[in-house]
């Protein structure tokens, strides 16, 4: 089961997570990171390095949070619907377009809970 990032990554973007991933499995997005969900090995290591506690094993994610499961899963989807296995990251990549389905202004509709 392979890690997920959530929505408390969007409009962030630290990075740090790449630092540590020893794939590089985490894919910079136009507005937050994405975990590619066959590259990852689930060794936590991005989760215990999140300065903003958003990865989660998909399996731990909160109802809020349910939904990036599937975003970090569909933006490696290529136009024929099939994984994308880009075979890791480096900083020279463009950034992946994201999801559609990424909340707008996350932060406001925490604070408006």
């Amino acid at each position: 089961m392979a890690l997920v990032i959530q929505g408390q990554c969007i409009d962030v973007k630290d990075g740090i997570c790449t630092t540590s991933c020893p794939v590089d499995c985490i894919y910079e997005g136009e507005r937050m990171f994405y975990i590619h969900p066959t590259e990852c090995i689930e060794c936590g290591m991005c989760e215990s390095i999140c300065p903003v506690d958003a990865i989660r094993y998909e399996d731990e994610l909160d109802a809020g949070n349910a939904i990036f499961a599937r975003i970090n899963r569909e933006v490696f989807l290529n136009d024929a619907g099939e994984m994308d296995e880009p075979g890791g990251w480096s900083r020279a990549m463009t950034p992946r377009r994201d999801h559609p389905d990424l909340p707008v202004r996350p932060r406001l509709l925490e604070q408006a809970i």
